[in-house]
């Protein structure tokens, strides 16, 4: 399978967590969208550098960002029919667009469905407005829901939602009500994610001048297994780290990255892999534009070792329900990577973290909390 991700670097706000490449002005926009169609001209045989008289077919197309649903549904759309004379994405790909609730009007939300945008994963973050405020928000509380309501009223049923937890301001008893709150609005997916400080944020500077405590491990932890819990009695399953779903409603186009299947990036600070090479656009919009629009490349090569992709294997499959195979560790990548796989995984099997089953390996609820250790000490 084959995907395509476009970052789209436009934000209203900064929020104090974020690391992401975006900008807070958008008045190079149209430059931009005319680089992001060079770039999708010159990136056409990136699936398939040997055949250059078929098109590649695309199963999932990603809109991620910053704050995709800032641009209008008919550059959105401009786009995706760029992209539909260069690649050939399926009648059923599963199209997805990040968008915040101050965005979503009823109006805009026709329009990207008319486009056909047929997922929508809104940053909620939380429910609660003091949640909000110290995340630097755009929205509040109310606009959230209001933005899931209006979007199922539109006819958008495969809908994802972000939380974060360990935010400061945020109780216990608020974070499993804000996981309440989801499952009572129905959403098929949730995506949780723990507040961590990113150098050069802003939070890293409250943090660092005492204008805000410090993230506290043990209180991530406890709202890591309270989501846990809630899930489990609600009936999401969970297919990731930090990913829930009803059954039928995984994320197509993220489960790609974990199995190792091959995406094309798109935009500045986009990353793409093929199976042989990763590559990665320079992360400065400007210089983006200016090298797309003069023709130059802007992205950045590099062939993968085998352990590279024995690493790489290993991070992304061990997040997830469905494991680390360990015979395609052996037949892929050799005895000596097996023979220290197992050595590592046996070890955390006595300490409860890893159970083996169908020669396959999997994190524990425990050994959730520990993925990226454990990951780490698999490395080579």
């Amino acid at each position: 399978m084959n995907g395509i991700y476009i970052h789209i670097p436009f934000c209203r706000r900064a929020c104090n967590y974020c690391n992401f490449h975006f900008s807070v002005s958008t008045r190079n926009k149209n430059d931009y969208i005319a680089a992001i169609l060079k770039e999708i001209e010159s990136q056409k045989n990136y699936f398939n550098k040997d055949n250059h008289q078929e098109k590649t077919i695309i199963d999932t197309v990603y809109f991620g960002g910053g704050t995709p649903s800032l641009l209008l549904a008919e550059e959105i759309s401009q786009i995706v029919t760029v992209l539909n004379l260069y690649f050939e994405i399926k009648s059923n790909a599963e199209i997805s667009l990040e968008a915040n609730p101050e965005d979503l009007t009823k109006e805009k939300l026709r329009e990207f469905k008319q486009i056909g945008i047929n997922r929508l994963s809104i940053g909620v973050q939380s429910f609660f407005d003091e949640d909000l405020q110290f995340l630097n928000r755009p929205h509040n509380a109310q606009k959230a829901i209001n933005s899931i309501i209006e979007s199922k009223e539109v006819g958008f049923n495969n809908i994802s939602i972000d939380l974060i937890y360990t935010i400061p301001s945020l109780t216990n008893g608020n974070w499993l009500r804000n996981l309440e709150i989801a499952f009572e609005n129905k959403i098929p997916h949730i995506s949780l994610y723990s507040l961590t400080v990113e150098p050069k944020t802003p939070l890293a500077h409250y943090i660092a001048k005492g204008k805000c405590k410090a993230i506290d491990e043990l209180k991530s932890n406890e709202q890591y297994q309270i989501a846990m819990q809630a899930m489990e009695k609600n009936e999401y399953i969970h297919y990731e780290i930090s990913n829930f779903c009803k059954k039928g409603y995984y994320s197509i186009h993220n489960s790609n990255y974990w199995k190792n299947q091959s995406y094309l990036g798109l935009g500045p600070s986009a990353h793409s892999y093929n199976g042989i090479s990763r590559q990665w656009n320079i992360a400065n919009t400007t210089e983006y534009i200016k090298k797309l629009l003069l023709g130059e490349t802007a992205y950045t090569e590099e062939i993968l070792t085998i352990t590279q992709h024995y690493n790489e294997y290993i991070l992304t499959t061990l997040r997830t329900i469905w494991g680390s195979d360990l015979d395609v560790i052996k037949n892929t990548f050799g005895t000596a990577y097996f023979n220290h796989c197992t050595k590592i995984a046996t070890k955390y099997v006595q300490e409860g973290k890893i159970v083996i089953n169908n020669n396959c390996i999997y994190l524990t609820n425990t050994g959730k909390l520990f993925a990226d250790l454990i990951s780490m000490e698999m490395f080579c």
